[in-house]
């Protein structure tokens, strides 16, 4: 069964168990329910509220500042659901981010909330409802408005709101200003709840957080050598043959010197591993030149046994065309392919004026006399290229060896000389290898993201500043729908091997990472909560700001009817949002279907 079945199996006994005892009366008059929603009413805070209360200027003038934030990001959302909308109706593949599930906030059922974290989660989940409704309920004090109650909202157990249930009679008594000052307070807390997460998470607590020495292992790829090794996910390779290795570049380049085909691996840096190593196939282009799979294995080369990436990089340099040896699915056999960099034929340039067509499936060997083996030889030599100069290309085409001759035109982007050519895949021939078989983690480049003493390039303009570090750490935990090679969803076992802690904090040991991640999803999920109270949508915050302004806009309109005019703007743009919502999640599903 999924997780998703036992947690919706889960709610479904709870709640009955909630029916249940609502019926035999076992309930205190302070719980109340709503359909699978529980709720639990207090009158108690509000003597603290009146008197946080007390300095009503600084708290109107909060709140102004709010409703300036508010106003913006409810245009910006209004905007972003349209937009987003329109491009999932020309989707025809879902994505994770159009799974219905990942609407919820459920660590394990979403798939961006691992339930590694989930008291992380469920932390910072609270502490933006308390501090949303703590807004709401704070400036309700100082505009007046009676307060009946305050309390919280669980499914399950897990807390999915809060809220404060004004004096309706007192609201209607309040002023336009002083009702979207209250109804922007919470959002308004939110922001400032992420700025101060944020502000501690990029500063002592990161600060406190090095990279550990070693390649990081995100994971080892099937049938490779490292799988076979036991070495895997969360492993950090210290040295190889008593080589130290310090950082994931290390690794590649002490294996490269290695040529032995066993390797005596240590892992973190009390146990030591043989890697027997062999040319595994990690891509090739589909349809390609080389007719074989991910995951074959290369045996040999014109009869010579490779099993080093390096003998594989020598062995198919010595021919324009080779025979490899290959073993797929436990059956081997010979494979000939031209040895060289697998590229198209543009639509434009001097090489399509030539014999070439557009279109064109080239295998380039050699250039200007030059041997190329893969896309990265021939990217280095047209780099040293200048428009005007004399070109001239050895290939291969559907098999035959062809040759152009041309003079190099204007690059529409760079100084270097232009072809005429699409780069269509790295390695040679569009095929890579390894004879190790890790994904590295990128311990360091997560950590200077975050803004700790990491290896990412120094990030410049608002990417670099403090909100950009927020941005950009907002995307961490969406992995590859961001771009990134893993997903970071805090500093969870077993990532926590890639990290040291030292610094400030150093006397809160593995606390420390604790903290950080308490510090990461509060303020991950409140700036999710403003953004999305600030949805132009009854019964939203962003709703009710609408209406409130609408209302303060219509009432200088020539018309009688400015009421009817409030509520066909304002259900209008709710039901539009609503619309593009549903679409947003299940436009994929509809359009593939």
């Amino acid at each position: 069964m999924s997780t998703l079945t036992w947690v919706l199996a889960g709610i479904v006994a709870y709640w009955l168990a909630v029916l249940l005892a609502r019926r035999r009366g076992l309930l205190p008059d302070y719980v109340g329910t709503q359909g699978p929603i529980m709720t639990l009413h207090t009158k108690r805070g509000r003597d603290f509220l009146n008197w946080a209360a007390g300095p009503k200027r600084f708290w109107r003038a909060w709140s102004n500042f709010g409703v300036g934030i508010a106003l913006v990001l409810m245009v910006g959302s209004f905007l972003f659901l349209l937009f987003g909308a329109l491009t999932a109706l020309q989707q025809t593949e879902t994505t994770a981010a159009n799974q219905p599930r990942n609407v919820l906030v459920i660590p394990g059922v979403n798939d961006f909330l691992p339930l590694a974290v989930a008291p992380e989660i469920i932390t910072g989940l609270a502490v933006g409802l308390i501090v949303h409704e703590g807004g709401h309920g704070l400036l309700c004090r100082v505009e007046d408005i009676e307060i009946d109650s305050m309390g919280l909202a669980l499914l399950a157990v897990i807390p999915v709101g809060a809220f404060v249930d004004p004096d309706e009679e007192s609201q209607r008594e309040v002023d336009r200003g002083g009702r979207t000052r209250m109804f922007a307070a919470g959002v308004t807390n939110n922001f400032a709840v992420t700025i101060l997460a944020f502000a501690l998470l990029f500063g002592p607590v990161i600060g406190s957080i090095g990279v550990a020495s070693g390649a990081a292992v995100g994971g080892s790829l099937q049938g490779s050598p490292a799988k076979a090794a036991g070495i895997d996910y969360g492993d950090r390779i210290t040295a190889v043959e008593g080589q130290p290795i310090e950082s994931n570049g290390d690794l590649s380049a002490v294996l490269d010197n290695e040529s032995a085909r066993e390797v005596s691996v240590e892992v973190n840096g009390d146990e030591t591993r043989t890697v027997n190593r062999s040319v595994l196939v990690t891509g090739v282009v589909p349809d390609g030149p080389v007719d074989v799979d991910r995951g074959a294995t290369i045996l040999a080369v014109n009869g010579t046994e490779v099993h080093t990436e390096r003998a594989f990089d020598e062995a198919v340099a010595e021919r324009e065309v080779v025979r490899a040896t290959v073993e797929e699915n436990g059956t081997v056999r010979n494979v000939t392919f031209p040895v060289g960099a697998y590229v198209h034929v543009a639509d434009t340039g001097p090489l399509p004026e030539t014999e070439a067509s557009p279109g064109d499936e080239l295998v380039v060997v050699r250039m200007n006399g030059e041997r190329v083996t893969s896309l990265s030889d021939l990217s280095d030599l047209l780099d040293d290229t200048a428009p005007g100069d004399e070109a001239r290309i050895v290939a291969y085409r559907g098999g035959e060896r062809v040759t152009y001759e041309f003079t190099l035109g204007e690059h529409p982007r760079d100084d270097v000389g232009f072809v005429g050519i699409t780069r269509q895949a790295t390695g040679t021939t569009g095929l890579t290898v390894s004879d190790f078989g890790i994904r590295e983690y990128p311990a360091g480049q997560y950590l200077g993201l975050l803004g700790g003493e990491g290896d990412t390039p120094d990030l410049l303009g608002p990417v670099g500043s403090f909100f950009g570090k927020i941005v950009v750490t907002l995307f961490l935990p969406l992995g590859s729908l961001a771009g990134f090679a893993f997903p970071f969803a805090g500093f969870t076992s077993p990532v926590t091997n890639f990290y040291v802690v030292e610094g400030p904090l150093a006397f809160l040991g593995g606390g420390v990472f604790g903290l950080a991640n308490v510090l990461f999803w509060t303020g991950w999920i409140n700036v999710q909560l403003g953004f999305f109270n600030c949805i132009p949508a009854f019964p939203l915050d962003g709703g009710r700001i609408l209406r409130t302004s609408t209302e303060a806009i219509v009432s200088r309109l020539p018309f009688d009817s400015t009421h009817e005019l409030t509520r066909t703007v304002t259900t209008t743009v709710g039901m539009t949002m609503f619309v593009a919502f549903l679409l947003l999640v299940f436009g994929p599903q509809l359009m593939s279907g």
